[in-house]
């Protein structure tokens, strides 16, 4: 059971209806291990239910009552070496204060339990109450956790084995990468000027082009290259998914959840996702809510002028338009004719008041402190060593040696058969493995065969044209030794391999054009007299051989013995000897014949660690919302998914 990988189990194509709601269900070979992860835990488990489940990664979060109270199972969708990361991460902000659910320890010590090619953890479940969507207060209680995760994450170097993440270095790559896929949309909406939403897109498509392009060079004279040479562990980590269903209030304060992830970055990143998806859906640029929310999280982590200046370009490269209207690369025609058109005329509307509420917020920088960045030469990515603030147990934190020698996918694609037994699986498993070699070792083999053939077929070649008596073929003069024919098809290409005049008299295997000739007055070497005859032998051989060639002409084709109209490229007079004048033989024209050429086909210790709860609350001025209701923006967008988030941790 150990054997059995896990792989994403929704693998449906297209339209084509799922058999199972894998939204609700997981194949049964991961219940099973979810049931002998369970047992790695010093823990009695009553019940287990599935809370949800990513069919599509292959991740899956179950809620167990045990006899220590509720509990979260996690799978962990990632590779475990990239799990890793995250894992340590969780346990670090922990140590650091962090509003953040502890890892609860197996019977190993461990903090993570491998099995079935993933990670799993297991942490208290707590009871959690999503921050208020309809006021500022909210959004503030929301803004102020961020910033107190990003202080706490302050330092981390992550375990020996884990797989790093980072996007500290990559913002230029990002933003030349929404200018060059803005540019594509405008292609697109040309390619498909039939569709409804193609004009309105030819509109506005070269406006945010500009802006992406814009924004790109204010990064580049920003404070942006001195901040990333200050290294990862400085800056700390982001969250990337961070939201009102994964910041929620709990026990002393808002807890953040869902680290999985997790990634180094400069930290208001996440602020700036968080800011420009509420104007998004509220449909307006409110300069109101966007300082509120901004004094909050600098009250938990401060900003200094090169962060808020960094934080203005992040939120004025044109992210909505490119997030929203990016689906058309994936099925053009059903969506420019359905969804686009209302999508980008609500992003258009709500973009109308951007660019004021940016300038607005630019005057704020005044209350901002300089920052203080050394400058380097290089910015380099911190080396991977053990963290000063924490000490990695290796036995507490290493993978299981095999996990380093597999692959990031499984070579068997998992779909229906998931239902079927895992002695299916490892079979399935098995074969492909073998499959893989054996492929591998058929396409040596296909290689050598050809580099054979290749020089078989050379060889061939060689024998052939030193048996061939004569080609027919404009004589130029190159020396007194050596003449190359003229051939319209080869005559640059002779040109460039042709050897010089003085290394070819002395070389084996000159080129196939090139014949070797005496000097006049001097008997020919051995294998000028297999090239060269008298031009009268040569006439009478050919007349010899007519009759013969009608009935074996295969047999004399091959030996290529005097039958001038079976040579290739034979135009022009016949050669004239050193000593005598040769004798112009009647041949026919041949064909042109094209050379075959031969192919080749923690170490924490046992006891949970709890978060520390803050008794101080932090109370904001409440401010009432704008007067389009935020329902109604929501609702207006197209893809928006209505639910109700179950409360608890992830």
């Amino acid at each position: 059971m150990e054997q059995y990988l896990i792989v994403p189990w929704d693998t449906r194509s297209g339209s084509e209806p799922t058999p199972v709601d894998w939204d609700m269900q997981v194949p049964p070979e991961i219940d099973a291990i979810a049931e002998m992860v369970m047992k790695q835990y010093d823990m009695t488990v009553s019940s287990r239910t599935l809370i949800t489940s990513k069919p599509d990664k292959g991740g899956a979060i179950w809620r167990i009552e045990t006899n220590k109270g509720p509990r979260s199972l996690k799978l962990l969708h990632r590779n475990p070496e990239r799990s890793l990361f995250s894992v340590g991460l969780q346990e670090y902000v922990v140590g650091q204060g962090a509003r953040v659910p502890a890892l609860i320890p197996a019977k190993d010590g461990k903090l993570f339990v491998e099995m079935g090619g993933k990670l799993w953890i297991v942490t208290d479940w707590i009871a959690l109450t999503p921050a208020t969507k309809v006021d500022l207060v909210g959004a503030q209680e929301l803004c102020y956790g961020l910033g107190e995760f990003h202080r706490h994450s302050k330092g981390y170097v992550p375990p020996f084995g884990a797989k790093n993440s980072s996007r500290l270095y990559r913002w230029p790559n990002y933003y030349q990468k929404i200018a060059k896929k803005i540019g594509w949309m405008r292609e697109m909406a040309k390619a498909y000027r039939e569709t409804v939403a193609s004009a309105s897109i030819l509109a506005v498509v070269d406006q945010y082009e500009r802006q992406a392009i814009e924004a790109l060079e204010r990064l580049k004279a920003s404070a942006y290259p001195r901040m990333v040479s200050m290294g990862e562990p400085h800056w700390g980590l982001v969250h990337q998914d961070y939201g009102w269903s994964n910041g929620q209030n709990g026990p002393g304060g808002l807890w953040v959840i869902d680290l999985d992830g997790v990634s180094y970055d400069l930290p208001f990143r996440d602020l700036r996702k968080l800011i420009t998806s509420t104007m998004d859906d509220m449909g307006v640029w409110d300069t109101t809510w966007m300082r509120g929310m901004i004094e909050a999280y600098h009250q938990a982590n401060p900003l200094d002028a090169e962060s808020f200046e960094v934080l203005l370009i992040d939120m004025a490269v044109p992210n909505e338009f490119y997030k929203h209207l990016k689906e058309m690369f994936f099925d053009p025609i059903t969506f420019l004719n359905t969804e686009a058109e209302a999508i980008l005329q609500r992003v258009v509307a709500t973009d109308q008041s951007k660019a004021q509420a940016l300038a607005d917020l630019a005057k704020d920088m005044s209350k901002y402190k300089p920052g203080s960045y050394e400058p380097k030469p290089v910015a380099v990515e911190a080396t991977r060593v053990p963290s000063e603030t924490k000490a990695w147990d290796q036995k507490s934190w290493g993978l299981q040696p095999q996990q380093k020698q597999r692959s990031e996918s499984v070579a068997s694609a998992v779909s229906e058969e998931n239902t079927e037994s895992m002695a299916g699986a490892v079979s399935k498993e098995k074969k492909a493995e073998s499959f893989k070699v054996v492929k591998k070792k058929a396409k040596e083999e296909t290689k050598q065969e050809a580099k054979a053939t290749d020089k078989k077929g050379k060889k061939e070649k060689q024998e052939q044209e030193a048996l061939s008596v004569v080609k027919p073929a404009k004589r130029v003069a190159v020396d007194s030794r050596e003449w190359v024919p003229e051939d319209s098809n080869r005559k640059k290409e002779e040109k460039e391999k042709a050897p010089s005049p003085q290394k070819a008299g002395g070389r084996k295997g000159t080129a196939s054009n090139v014949i070797q000739l005496q000097p006049s007055g001097k008997a020919p070497s051995n294998k000028a007299k297999q090239t060269v005859a008298p031009a009268k032998k040569k006439a009478a051989a050919v007349a010899k051989a007519k009759p013969n060639a009608r009935k074996k002409s295969g047999a004399l084709a091959s030996k290529a013995v005097a039958k001038p109209a079976a040579l290739p490229n034979t135009k022009g007079k016949a050669v004239k000897p050193a000593v005598k004048k040769a004798v112009k033989p009647a041949v026919k024209k041949p064909v042109k014949q094209t050379p075959k050429v031969a192919t080749g086909v923690s170490p924490a210790g046992n006891k949970t660690k709890r978060a520390a709860q803050s008794k101080s609350k932090h109370s904001f001025k409440k401010v009432a919302a704008p007067s389009k209701k935020m329902n109604n923006a929501v609702s207006s967008k197209p893809n928006a998914k209505k639910g109700v988030k179950t409360k608890g941790v992830r």
